[in-house]
């Protein structure tokens, strides 16, 4: 602005100089208006819309680089696996990238000892097939290994149920409960508010008289769904029919809230996605390794929780024992048998979530004996601070990378597939009936505590004198 040096104009590298900060995170939306406000409000000086456009890619370019770039610095694949010491139910699904050249990120993921979601292994494929699937779980096995009682929970994609088969043959490969139920409301019309209740409290019966007095009154509604739910199979999405026991992932709800954190990540060229996804598991877990040792229970925090709900709901109880570990617990009318010896309750709850029910609580305050022995070592704390101990590998700076001679040498053809179609990209996944429905927002009013009205409209208001 100084008159003296009138030619000197603010250009698009130095603008982007300026404003690279505001890039640095992903998540973080700076549109070209903000730049042109901030431009003019900080620094007195009026910018078009087109410098501004300019500025910003020039930032983006310097940072990330150009998206066709990314693909001559790396292999065919990209992988990196976490090995921890987690519980043996592995999630697995899909998402798309949203950067200029199509692809997908395959990601598996558990639950950890405090009921968080604990990601396991993660890729960068060209698309969702059988030969990318096949690729990954072998190389998922390399580093994770198979263990005792292990099984997957997955969307019903039949690459995954083809690609464990083969990798992992024998392996008990279970539904996502959720994405059946869009299924049956996308096929039947008839009865859906009974039913979504229904179908839900059928999924996660504990016993299988539970199990067939609900699967009848699905019945009662609609045959056609009882016929649909048999034709998949019922231990593929029945928590009691279930031939290896799935705990507490009845949904791939695990896979979907990670596919959020990663949402914008996902619009970042191949590199950059991949150095965010390891920094942020860099950063979760000395979080959660900070928690862990913050955590003085011999759970974790989620099942703790679950713990102290059914002790409250033991005092209730009353226990008439037979031998040392068999009882006999009634709560009201009802009377179930607790084997301590067996870690079994005739409700399912004790042996399918594998920690202590209301009345296997009872019968051991009643002998006057601790829970610990009761509950699943992969809910204890110390399972958690070995899940943790591990850290995410590091990674200096590009410079001083030892990079054998033959990947420098090695040249990586862009994607063959087409360019992102010009246009906004979509954010946001396309969402069921059920999803937009249960997210309404209910006005309560502040006086009554009712719904549908607030209190201006609060009828037995008193009036103004």
């Amino acid at each position: 602005m100084d008159n003296t040096f009138i030619q000197r104009k603010p250009t698009a590298m130095i603008v982007g100089s300026m404003i690279i900060p505001k890039y640095s995170d992903p998540k973080t939306i700076y549109i070209p208006k903000d730049i042109q406000f901030d431009m003019l409000s900080e620094h007195d000086v009026n910018l078009t819309y087109m410098q501004v456009w300019r500025a910003k890619e020039k930032t983006l370019q310097f940072l990330r680089g150009h998206p066709a770039d990314s693909y001559n610095k790396l292999p065919s694949y990209l992988y990196i696996i976490e090995k921890t010491y987690p519980g043996p139910v592995v999630v697995v699904d899909g998402t798309f990238l949203k950067s200029a050249y199509r692809g997908i990120m395959l990601t598996t993921s558990t639950m950890d000892a405090a009921g968080i979601i604990l990601p396991l292994a993660y890729v960068v494929v060209d698309s969702e097939n059988d030969a990318s699937w096949k690729w990954f779980f072998e190389q998922f096995k390399l580093a994770y290994g198979e263990r005792a009682n292990m099984c997957v929970v997955s969307d019903r994609n039949e690459s995954i149920l083809k690609a464990t088969s083969i990798v992992y043959p024998g392996m008990s490969h279970y539904s996502c409960m959720w994405h059946i139920w869009t299924n049956i409301r996308a096929k039947f019309k008839k009865g859906h508010l009974k039913l979504s209740e229904l179908y839900f409290a059928t999924a996660r019966s504990y016993t299988l008289d539970e199990f067939n007095e609900k699967m009848s009154k699905i019945e009662e509604i609609d045959p056609r769904v009882k016929a649909y739910l048999y034709d998949i199979g019922y231990y593929r999405w029945s928590r009691v029919h279930a031939m290896v026991n799935r705990a507490w992932n009845m949904t791939s709800n695990i896979a979907e809230s990670l596919n959020a954190v990663t949402k914008y990540a996902r619009e970042l060229p191949i590199v950059e996605l991949l150095e965010y996804m390891r920094t942020l598991l860099e950063r979760w877990t000395k979080e959660k390794l900070l928690k862990a040792k913050g955590t003085f229970t011999y759970l974790g925090y989620k099942f703790n929780k679950e713990l102290d709900d059914n002790r409250t709901l033991s005092h209730k109880l009353r226990v008439r024992a037979s031998t040392d570990y068999i009882h006999t617990v009634i709560d009201g009318v009802r009377r179930y048998i607790v084997c301590l010896e067996n870690k079994k309750c005739s409700c399912g709850q004790f042996q399918l979530d594998e920690l202590p029910c209301p009345h296997a609580l009872a019968a051991l305050r009643q002998r006057d004996e601790s829970f610990e022995e009761y509950c699943s070592p992969y809910y204890t704390r110390a399972n958690l601070l070995r899940t943790y101990e591990i850290p995410v590998n590091l990674l200096s700076d590009e410079s001083k990378w030892n990079v054998p001679q033959h990947i420098t040498e090695e040249v990586v053809n862009l994607p063959k597939g087409e360019k992102r179609q010009p246009g906004r990209p979509q954010k946001e996944r396309y969402k069921t009936y059920d999803e937009i429905n249960s997210k309404k927002y209910k006005v309560s009013c502040g006086n009554c505590g009712g719904e549908g009205h607030n209190k201006r409209s609060y009828k037995n208001a008193p009036k103004m004198k």
